[in-house]
């Protein structure tokens, strides 16, 4: 199977694994030892995971070794494994939003916490737990912090605008809008930051940071502004399609690394958090001025503002983990900078040894 027609595809140094049958021939053992070390040098998969999660993992391989390869089990291993990473990376939101649909079904009307402060309790409660639990770094706790930050800020200036409300009750809050707004935010947040190491993420012909910081604070600039100028959403949209349109994301989803055009990986998270979002309206967490006389779905076109909330999570992101290159060009760089630094010696002479003309015998001797 060579591509999905969703954009996924086999990253080249996994798809050649595979069909190469061909035995390799070794290199010299200097070269085999500069490869050996790059190797060590290049943290992906477990070394990136925490503690709780390298124990998880390990476990997990134990029993998901023992399936075929290949074939459509294999396939379909991949798929499940995809599914469970997901799902263990949205731990957070998932969880705020179990607790904000039970709310809405359950919470009692006499209780004695107003629900607006209920789910605040719950949010910082489900934090904490995930902290202490190990499955976020403290380091890692700063960009979510920031996430909630920024959009406890947009927040306040939105629901003041009227843009969405909330229900005016609890004393956990800040004018019009309840502290628990914050850590759904927050929740996007811990999504990125877990998905980037749990898939041990990879990016090709990644845009230059300070672009990227630049088109992200237009993008937050224009949520504010596009009350009082022209909305320049869809404009910024085809410049996040500029910017980005050439960069290739890889990961890895068990035994192989994939590949997905980055613009199709956004979009795919911005329809997710559509869906999550369709689920809090429902659930009465906020509301839209045209869902205040009865409940609708969100409209679709809110989709171009989640697409573009995903430019600002991962300019966040960026700022702790700064996006990484595939393997296979990292460990290039690495093997070429340690063979220049270490001078090589002739083993019949013990003098200097010209290792293009090594290799280059190593070549005639492979022919």
């Amino acid at each position: 199977m060579g591509a999905f027609s969703t954009g996924f595809s086999v990253a080249p140094a996994d798809r050649a694994r595979r069909e190469s049958s061909a035995p390799t021939p070794p290199l010299p053992a200097e070269l085999r030892r500069h490869d050996s070390v790059a190797a060590m040098r290049t943290p992906s998969g477990p070394a990136a995971l925490t503690a709780a999660e390298r124990a998880i993992d390990a476990r997990f391989r134990a029993i998901l070794a023992r399936l075929p390869r290949r074939g459509p089990a294999g396939w379909l291993t991949e798929f499940a494994v995809f599914g469970l990473k997901q799902a263990w990376a949205c731990v957070f939101g998932g969880a705020m939003l179990a607790v904000i649909f039970a709310a809405h079904l359950w919470y009692p009307e006499d209780a004695p916490f107003a629900r607006n402060d209920f789910l605040t309790l719950a949010a910082v409660v489900i934090q904490i737990a995930m902290v202490a639990g190990r499955l976020e770094t403290l380091r890692e706790l700063r960009v979510v912090v920031l996430f909630h930050l920024v959009g406890t800020a947009m927040e306040l200036f939105k629901t003041h605008i009227g843009s969405w409300s909330y229900a005016p009750d609890g004393v956990l809050r800040l004018g019009a809008v309840p502290l628990f707004s914050g850590f759904m935010y927050a929740a996007v947040g811990s999504y990125m930051v877990r998905v980037n190491r749990l898939f041990d993420l990879r990016f090709v012909r990644y845009p230059r940071r300070w672009v990227t910081a630049a088109v992200a604070a237009a993008i937050y600039a224009n949520f504010f502004t596009n009350h009082y100028v022209r909305d320049v959403r869809w404009l910024l949209v085809a410049v996040v399609a500029l910017v980005f349109g050439r960069c290739v994301m890889q990961f890895r989803i068990f035994r192989f690394r994939w590949r997905m055009p980055l613009l199709l990986a956004f979009f795919l998270v911005a329809v997710f958090i559509w869906l999550a979002e369709n689920i809090a309206t429902w659930s009465h967490a906020w509301l839209y001025p045209s869902q205040l006389g009865g409940w609708h779905p969100v409209s679709a076109t809110k989709l171009a503002s989640w697409f573009l909330l995903m430019i600002i999570s991962v300019v966040l992101v960026t700022w702790i983990s700064p996006p990484q290159p595939p393997d296979d060009l990292q460990s290039a760089a690495t093997v070429d900078a340690d063979v220049a630094e270490l001078p090589p010696v002739s083993p019949t002479t013990g003098g200097p040894r010209n290792i293009a003309t090594d290799l280059a015998g190593h070549g005639r001797h492979e022919r």
